[in-house]
């Protein structure tokens, strides 16, 4: 079992995230390492167009900069303090000029569960 922890923003370090690591950087802040069903971080975008199936459901809180998330043709906008809330299984695109985004999700052991770790 993992311990209760401060996580200072500064001391994160931001990984290329997927096959997008040009447009989504990442910082994890809890996980599956933590033995727990909720993954939570960072991700800074840059000019990032997305595609996506979501593995999860997932939370995003925009900190910095703007986001849309499209779903179904519909397009979802949120700015600083704004969160958007997607459940698993919604096919979207994340876009973003440039964004500061916090996200939550669960599983967090999404990938090795769809056999993807």
């Amino acid at each position: 079992m993992s311990q209760p922890r401060s996580v200072p923003f500064d001391a994160l370090s931001f990984v290329p995230r997927f096959a997008y690591g040009e447009m989504a950087q990442a910082a994890e802040v809890a996980g599956s390492a933590d033995d727990t069903d909720l993954g939570a971080g960072f991700v800074r975008l840059s000019r990032a167009d997305i595609p996506w199936q979501i593995k999860y459901d997932e939370v995003i809180l925009v900190l910095e900069g703007e986001i849309e998330v499209v779903c179904d043709g519909e397009v979802l906008h949120a700015g600083p303090r704004d969160c958007i809330w997607l459940p698993k299984g919604t096919e979207l695109r994340y876009r973003s000029d440039e964004a500061l985004v916090f996200y939550a999700i669960t599983p967090a052991d999404w990938a090795a569960r769809e056999g993807q770790s």
